[in-house]
């Protein structure tokens, strides 16, 4: 079973933003471990694989630094992600959170529910000034999964995280790439920029049943309203 790559280490919060205690990860590996968040070895879905798997980002939307608008919103309080919304591709799925895995990787949802999204409970929560990590599956043994169509989706388009405080946070795609799991950039994607950032990660590029997915799809989008 493969796994999404350790931060290269927690994410703080913002001081007394959250009461919960949290444990902290163990050294960095010196290359991040590789991102599949989908049990890609064990798909057996013929249907997705004779389509030549996920769609992958276009080249056009390789991630460039946002300039600073000068009327981004606010950073938000503390608040766990109770749902996302993703309307260009018709995502609409409840959020769990996770935590680390026994390898030191950060979790994944279930594979069984193919609707259903995961948050990096280690780091800020969308919203809150910082990089916010998310990720699902790509598909399972049935076939496609949440982010399957993840690839698809191009700059300006919005995701929706609707929060516990009753806050939705909302957020502009400003890149999207497909890395290589040998050389997953953890510092660039997980990296603190000064202000509420968003990464959706998921699995893909080319398959193999004995290795899984060669890379991960990571869409970098910034907090642009909230309502």
């Amino acid at each position: 079973m493969a796994h999404i790559p350790r931060t290269p280490e927690p994410t703080p919060r913002q001081t007394g933003t959250d009461p919960r205690p949290r444990r902290r990860g163990g050294p960095i590996p010196p290359v991040a471990i590789a991102l599949a968040a989908v049990l890609g070895g064990y798909l057996v879905h013929d249907g997705t694989m004779a389509h030549g798997g996920p769609p992958r980002p276009a080249s056009v939307d390789s991630p460039t630094d946002p300039l600073p608008s000068a009327d981004a919103p606010a950073p938000l309080p503390f608040a766990a992600p109770s749902r996302i919304r993703i309307p260009a591709i018709r995502v609409n799925a409840p959020v769990m959170r996770v935590g680390q895995d026994n390898e030191g990787g950060v979790g994944v949802p279930p594979p069984q529910n193919k609707n259903l999204a995961a948050w990096y409970g280690a780091g800020p929560a969308p919203g809150q000034s910082g990089t916010a990590v998310m990720d699902g599956h790509v598909d399972n043994k049935a076939g496609p999964a949440v982010f399957y169509n993840l690839g698809t989706l191009h700059r300006g388009d919005r995701i929706e995280v609707a929060r516990t405080d009753g806050r939705t946070a909302v957020f502009t795609v400003y890149g999207i790439e497909l890395f290589a799991k040998s050389a997953f950039p953890a510092k660039r994607v997980y990296g603190d920029a000064g202000r509420p950032e968003l990464r959706v990660i998921t699995c893909g590029g080319a398959f193999s049943r004995r290795t899984g997915y060669a890379g991960n799809v990571v869409v970098f989008a910034r907090l642009t309203a909230e309502r």
